[in-house]
């Protein structure tokens, strides 16, 4: 097992990391790299995930690679308790307080104590339940405040949830936001926004944008599915009031991983969702046919979890546990000023904020053939995606991506724009109808 690192050790890092020391702040070099890989502490997390040979993955943001602690896992879920213990594994291996026990596990890495996270269902549905939520719980404001450049599922079921509620979303971007509340913020009851800027990767202000809207009795929805995992959150010292992730990004928990759901501790009580499933009942095997909400936290759960995800995920998360949210930021920073420095020497225009402040854990680039660039680039290896107009997206998971491959990856961008190879006709992207 490799040591936790402390938060002290974890600066000391970033800065080291940051390259600090002057004999090596200019290297984009494949030896600059190497240097630098030989010094992080968290070299050896990569050996605990299943990369493929050849394949630089900067893709993490959208979806993890597969952490080796997760098939054997998956396995025995499959064989031994759903195969050979069937409906007795509800009780023998405490499926039914999964949902809160990896709520648990999921807690410490958006700095929230025990008892505020629930595990299960959709990131979609998880902002549902808690939009209208929010709405209930301020019935006496009108006004959904959202981000105009969220991301479409959130401004979907913004809309969704105002309709039902008879409230009115108004759109304003995240660097607005804290002005207009307080301003106006006296008929908004919630302020709902992402954590990060999906395309760019600029982080929001959450400690304005929530103390804005406290001050004027709002409340606040952050959706974190771009930063979990990767961008410490601090729920608890920031006082936020509901907090929505996924885990099949940063947190590996493989395709369609179950999401979770923070409710402050002080909004459990008076917690009132649009969807009541009987595992959020009081006393769920009574069957009884009116709801009675379940105390605390486990009033959030709706119905029965996905288990061969949740469980997936629980294998997934142990990681983090031994690293430590603080390391993986601070190499998350060195590993995108890095690239941030390899694309300035490509003369490529960066959407991603420089100051570490402002910036998640991807590196957006501009071309106007993006597309065809990136197609060029997964063909020799290297995987990135792509969000329109103009965006290349690299995202990059300090557990497994190395300083090596930042170089690597900058190498092979630089070789298909001077050489053009994205202009080949099998790169073309071709509206089609099916």
């Amino acid at each position: 097992m490799l040591p936790h690192t402390s938060r002290e050790e974890a600066r000391g890092q970033a800065r080291e990391h940051a390259g600090n020391d002057a004999r090596e702040t200019s290297g984009t070099s494949r030896a600059y790299a190497a240097s630098l890989d030989a010094r992080d502490p968290l070299a050896g997390f990569r050996d605990r995930f299943r990369l493929p040979p050849g394949v630089v993955y900067l893709d993490g943001n959208s979806l993890g690679a597969l952490p080796d602690d997760v098939p054997a896992v998956v396995d025995d879920v499959v064989h031994r308790q759903w195969g050979t213990d069937l409906i007795r594994s509800w009780n023998t291996h405490d499926w039914w307080n999964a949902p809160t026990r990896v709520g648990d596990a999921i807690a410490p890495l958006i700095g929230a104590a025990p008892g505020q996270v629930v595990c299960g269902d959709s990131t979609s549905v998880h902002l549902f339940n808690a939009l209208v939520a929010a709405l209930r719980a301020r019935s006496g404001r009108s006004v959904l405040l959202a981000d105009p450049d969220t991301f479409p599922t959130d401004a979907y079921l913004a809309d969704s949830a105002a309709r039902l509620c008879g409230a009115e979303v108004r759109r304003v971007p995240a660097a607005e936001a804290a002005e207009v509340l307080r301003a106006e913020g006296t008929g908004v009851a919630v302020a709902a926004y992402n954590h990060v800027d999906y395309r760019t990767g600029e982080l929001r202000d959450v400690a304005g944008i929530t103390a804005a809207a406290h001050d004027t009795g709002a409340l606040v929805l952050w959706d974190v599915c771009h930063t979990v995992g990767a961008v410490p959150v601090d729920a608890d010292a920031l006082d936020l009031d509901f907090v929505v992730g996924c885990t099949y990004k940063y947190l590996s928990g493989g395709p369609g991983s179950p999401a979770f759901l923070y409710v402050a501790r002080r909004l459990q009580a008076g917690f009132d969702p649009a969807l009541t499933g009987w595992h959020g009942h009081a006393d769920p095997f009574a069957m009884e046919p009116a709801y009675r909400p379940a105390d605390g936290i486990a009033r959030a759960r709706i119905g029965t979890p996905p288990l061969l995800g949740m469980l997936a995920l629980e294998a997934a998360l142990g990681v983090f546990g031994e690293a430590g949210i603080t390391a993986v930021r601070a190499k998350s920073l060195a590993l995108t000023d890095l690239f941030i420095t390899c694309a300035d020497e490509l003369g490529l225009a960066v959407a991603t904020p420089r100051p570490h402040a402002r910036r998640g854990s991807q590196v957006a680039v501009r071309h106007p053939e993006a597309h065809a660039v990136m197609a060029a680039l997964v063909d020799r290896g290297v995987i990135g995606d792509v969000r329109p107009p103009d965006i290349l997206r690299f995202g990059f998971n300090a557990l497994y991506v190395s300083f090596a491959d930042v170089v690597a990856a900058a190498e092979a961008l630089g070789d298909v724009l001077a050489s053009g190879a994205h202009r080949d006709p099998k790169y073309t992207v071709r509206n089609t109808v099916t």
